[in-house]
């Protein structure tokens, strides 16, 4: 296939966009790099079936010549970036969405929309069913997020009931693994960029709210089996969940990855932020039931293998900072 997949220079994107080439797919990423990274995909320019263009698909998303799947994963994906970025991450999920949803309404192609657990807000039931509607404050710091996965959802199946696109829609629960960013204000990049630079490791609230992380090759392993079901297939337009169901504490995280990246950092608190959800746990069975999809890599293991990550993309930062640090 010929797949366009926006946001594709992003951590989760640019995992996917190496999978699909290795299944022997082309790729064409989309990307404005306001919160992806030229670095995630540079090694798969240099693939003949890999092409990056930067572009704000929220401007245009325009490409020349056929295309069989479009797979829209862009947008600010951590609180520090949507935060930052609040206007954008309402374009991307509005005027980014439509304009990929009509990318594959003229090439006749499948569309695939990355929704996101938040669209759950701070649950009332856990763990959160597909069917579950959620609990979210429409005007609160986060909705700018979470109201823009919202609206990208009721877009696209709009876009499959009136225009007859064949749309799938995942939502998907804390990932985590390499290429994540230093300073992304994710839970498990900050533990552990915190841990190997000998800083207090910062939980906020009492620790007791829990997430579930699922390790970024399971997560691509699922979204390649959502867009590989048949049009036909019973539930293949989801909404599917897409996460880990093991659920842990906040400082249960916090004290695991102190185990493994070892040092002397102690635990802080710090106030908890506003309409920051206390449980995050995916009801997987639509997802074990329909695609047979279960994920593989354990916390200890997945954690082992980012820490590692992390570590070689700090140590090649050193002398770096070192140097202009000297300058200064």
């Amino acid at each position: 296939m010929r797949v366009v997949v926006t946001g594709g220079a992003g951590f989760v994107g640019s995992h996917l966009c190496e999978r699909l080439l290795a299944a022997g797919h082309q790729v064409h990423c989309l990307d404005n790099l306001l919160s992806g990274r030229a670095e995630n995909v540079s090694a798969l320019s240099r693939q003949s079936g890999f092409a990056f263009e930067q572009v704000d698909v929220s401007e245009r998303c325009d490409v020349i010549g056929p295309v069989d799947a479009v797979l829209h994963f862009a947008s600010p994906a951590s609180p520090v970036d949507y935060l930052r970025h609040p206007l954008a991450t309402l374009r991307v999920g509005s005027r980014g969405t439509e304009n990929a949803l009509e990318l594959a309404r003229q090439k006749q192609a499948r569309f695939l929309l990355a929704s996101t657990s938040e669209v759950y807000g701070d649950p009332e039931v856990s763990p959160q069913p597909e069917s579950y509607w959620g609990q979210v404050n429409p005007i609160g710091p986060r909705s700018v997020y979470d109201e823009a996965k919202r609206f990208a959802e009721a877009i696209t199946f709009a876009y499959r009931r009136s225009q007859a696109v064949d749309t799938r829609v995942v939502r998907i629960f804390n990932t985590y693994g390499p290429r994540m960013r230093p300073n992304d204000g994710r839970v498990v990049s900050n533990f552990i960029v915190q841990a190997l630079s000998g800083e207090d490791l910062t939980v906020y609230g009492d620790g007791s709210q829990t997430r579930s992380l699922c390790y970024v090759s399971d997560l691509v392993a699922g979204i390649i089996a959502v867009l590989e079901q048949a049009p036909e297939a019973p539930g293949a337009s989801g909404p599917i969940n897409l996460g880990n169901p093991v659920e842990m504490t906040v400082e249960a995280i916090a004290r695991l990855v102190l185990e493994l990246a070892g040092g002397r950092s102690r635990i802080v608190r710090r106030p908890l932020p506003e309409d920051d959800p206390k449980r995050r746990c995916p009801d997987i069975r639509r997802a074990q039931r329909l695609l047979g999809w279960t994920p593989q890599v354990a916390a200890r293991d997945g954690l082992e293998r980012t820490i590692a990550f992390f570590r070689a993309e700090l140590a090649a930062a050193a002398p770096v900072a070192a140097a202009l640090g000297g300058r200064a």
